[in-house]
């Protein structure tokens, strides 16, 4: 699939694949200065790119495995959805959950996008929902007796 991105900061880096077959393409940093983040604070860090996603398809922004376990920063709203007519620059909203201040610094891998086909459902409303054997059990119903 080829997907059309815009450079919208002359330093921003182009989104990179860590392997030949990695999931998710790593977001840089784009920013002049390196970004403080306090314990329990979020940040919103520019990439400088924006893209053009074909219809049915969106981006989904994920953590990178190693930053948040080593130093606390995850998305703020844990997955960022970026859906094919937005056109923006994509910005990362990092949140410390770590005990220290943590830094971002320019070109730093800040988070990974994968793109993925999505399904627009259409919504009827009905009096009854068909029988299940799990029924209406919810939050850690399917592994208790």
């Amino acid at each position: 699939m080829r997907v059309n991105i815009k450079k919208l900061n002359e330093n921003a880096i182009i989104p990179t694949y860590g392997s030949e077959y990695a999931a998710g393409a790593d977001l840089y940093a784009c920013i002049d200065e390196d970004v403080v983040i306090l314990p329990n604070e979020t940040k919103l860090i520019k990439t400088g790119i924006a893209i053009e996603l074909p219809i049915g398809y969106a981006a989904f922004i994920y953590a990178r495995s190693g930053l948040a376990s080593k130093r606390g920063l995850a998305p703020a709203n844990k997955v960022g959805v970026v859906d094919c007519d937005y056109r923006g620059e994509i910005m990362v909203a990092l949140h410390n959950h770590s005990k220290i201040e943590q830094s971002i610094s320019k070109g730093e891998r800040i988070a990974q996008m994968v793109i993925a086909p999505y399904i627009t459902a259409e919504f009827d409303v009905v009096d009854e929902l068909s029988e299940t054997v799990r029924g209406a059990g919810g939050f850690g119903s399917t592994g208790t007796k």
